[in-house]
């Protein structure tokens, strides 16, 4: 017979820290598994794929009637087709047609509209003289007296060989061109009578180079010589 501290074979282990990991790891793959199924696995319709729910057999469904996207309620007719209330062209701008405006469309103008229309608005653009179809000129009576939504309104849906620039131009930018082709226009088609007293002045004196125009018979008498 032994005396002294002995163990008993029933007697319980102690816990150590790698069978405490072990029982923790098993519980997290226990309920990471269990969750996965239902969260990552979901059952759900693939884009465009059918469906034997609906009666129109397709998964996808169409937006209820008079469903408006966000921020896509444009009730500004003017502003946003350049048409009044009546559904005709407008003839005014929806906002003040200033410098800052007409230097914004010229910018937009060089970048979309030169190419085929030109930088003097005279149908000859760059792929033009490469055998592109011409557009008409603005300096026709015709455009002239256009109502500025016709112009708009071309830029926004296209016309003819010209295709639509409304995903390409913002609707301000799309007014800010239309500024400036009738600026365009007025500067082809305007008088010297159109100017200021101060203005006609200092258009003689750049005409002029600045200097007082010479007496034409002694120019030709000193050619002669």
């Amino acid at each position: 017979m032994r005396i002294g501290n002995h163990h008993s074979r029933n007697a319980p282990r102690p816990a150590t820290p790698g069978r405490h990991a072990c029982w923790l790891a098993a519980c997290c793959l226990t309920f990471w598994a269990g969750c996965r199924k239902d969260m990552y696995e979901q059952p759900k319709y693939e884009v465009y794929k059918p469906s034997t729910f609906f009666a129109d057999g397709t998964s996808n469904r169409a937006p209820v009637a008079g469903t408006v996207a966000r921020g896509e309620l444009r009730l500004d007719t003017v502003y946003y087709q350049g048409k009044t209330a009546e559904g005709k062209d407008t003839d005014v701008f929806p906002m003040p047609v200033d410098r800052d405006l007409i230097e914004l469309g010229r910018e937009r103008y060089m970048v979309y509209c030169t190419p085929c229309h030109g930088r003097l608005g005279d149908g000859r653009g760059m792929v033009v003289r490469r055998g592109f179809s011409p557009p008409p000129t603005f300096h026709s009576d015709y455009l002239r007296k256009i109502p500025v939504g016709h112009i708009f309104g071309v830029i926004t849906n296209g016309y003819g060989a010209m295709y639509s620039y409304a995903a390409r131009v913002p609707v301000k930018h799309r007014w800010a061109i239309a500024a400036y082709i009738r600026t365009l226009q007025y500067s082809q088609d305007a008088s010297p009578e159109d100017l200021s007293p101060a203005e006609q002045k200092a258009l003689a004196a750049a005409e002029g180079g600045g200097q007082p125009k010479p007496d034409e018979s002694k120019v030709l008498a000193e050619v002669k010589k």
